[in-house]
């Protein structure tokens, strides 16, 4: 009778420790643990920017899941989301001085957690997270030289500033890699750097020149930086700094490139190149180049239309263009193949410019 009680209690003990083994981390529980976030930068007179929300399988999304769950508005144009576990950070650029923010957010339900106000926050732009730190790049005090823009480092858990990082030129597109910070700029006078930051030290320990403001794009399958410089692209070495590769855009000087984004296998640059007619209306389509391409060719355009937002899903590698009619009314996010054919268009909210994928 022992024998087999212990034969039993083996059993159930060796049966336990097998499915505990073979059980893997359970799903994040909340309305928007996966999908996609459309960041709506809105009418800026109004201050009606917001968040919408796409699952992948569905063809509707819910227009603006910050005042859904919180019962108010996020009160600004809306610049930039980013995520790292449970942990949501939503830029807030409001038309009045004064009242620009960061939102935290519970990345899963969507929950206000807290807000950092001016003056820690000014003019906010864009947003990376790397473990424990938000890096937001801000123009500072707005002024027509761009002087008194920084990088802000945010303790995501305690959501406070713990340090602001000059940057000269008007900071604003980040691409964050071990150990280092690379920052655009878009003033045209002193905004011709290409800044480097040891995320360690937090401090600036290296400037590239340029002869064209610089919009970091992202690491390759190689993991080559790659830059876009007015109407040329630069693969450039992340740790000697060398640029290895420059290819143009074309050679029109009145045309603008921009919304790059790397493919889902870091293999592939799609962006936009577009130009203002007469009316000042926006007309331009969307391109597409492989990494180890030797020219960049505008002879067929991917997508014919251009987009005031672009991204790549990383888990399906559709692109998801943003469309905005008018900031009067709705935008749309469109999803493309990678070939650049349709899938469907989605209905969102106003002027979407960017995509957030969990």
């Amino acid at each position: 009778m022992k024998q087999r009680l212990s034969r039993v209690l083996y059993f159930i003990a060796f049966s336990a420790a097998v499915s505990s083994c073979n059980q893997s981390d359970p799903e994040p529980k909340g309305d928007f643990a996966k999908g996609v976030f459309v960041v709506n930068e809105g009418n800026f007179s109004q201050n009606n920017g917001a968040i919408s929300f796409l699952k992948r399988e569905n063809t509707t999304a819910e227009a603006d899941i910050f005042s859904k769950v919180n019962g108010s508005a996020l009160t600004g144009g809306v610049q930039g989301y980013a995520a790292t576990g449970e942990y949501g950070v939503i830029l807030v650029d409001n038309s009045n001085a004064g009242m620009d923010k960061i939102e935290f957010v519970n990345a899963y339900t969507f929950q206000k957690q807290g807000t950092i106000g001016a003056p820690d926050i000014e003019n906010p732009r864009e947003v990376v997270v790397a473990g424990n730190r938000a890096y937001v790049s801000c123009w500072g005090s707005y002024t027509s030289d761009y002087s008194s823009g920084y990088i802000a480092v945010v303790d995501i858990t305690t959501r406070k500033v713990t340090k602001k990082i000059p940057i000269a030129g008007g900071p604003e597109n980040l691409v964050f890699t071990t150990g280092k910070l690379f920052v655009g700029t878009v003033s045209y006078g002193e905004g011709k750097t290409l800044y480097v930051i040891d995320t360690n030290a937090e401090t600036v320990t290296k400037t590239i020149a340029l002869d064209a403001t610089p919009t970091p794009i992202g690491l390759d399958a190689n993991g080559k930086l790659w830059v876009g410089a007015g109407i040329k692209t630069m693969k450039i070495d992340p740790t000697s700094y060398a640029v290895e590769t420059t290819l143009p855009i074309g050679t029109d000087a009145n045309k603008i490139a921009g919304n790059f984004a790397l493919t889902n296998d870091l293999k592939s640059i799609v962006f936009t190149l577009s130009y203002f007619d007469a009316n000042f209306v926006s007309h331009g389509e969307t391109y597409k180049f492989g990494i180890n391409d030797t020219q960049i060719s505008l002879a067929t355009p991917l997508i014919r239309r251009m987009f005031t937002g672009l991204a790549v899903d990383p888990a399906q590698g559709l692109i998801y263009a943003g469309v905005t009619p008018s900031y009067a009314q709705a935008g749309y996010a469109i999803r493309y193949r990678a070939d650049g054919s349709v899938v469907d268009s989605v209905k969102v909210n106003v002027a979407p410019t960017g995509f957030f994928f969990q």
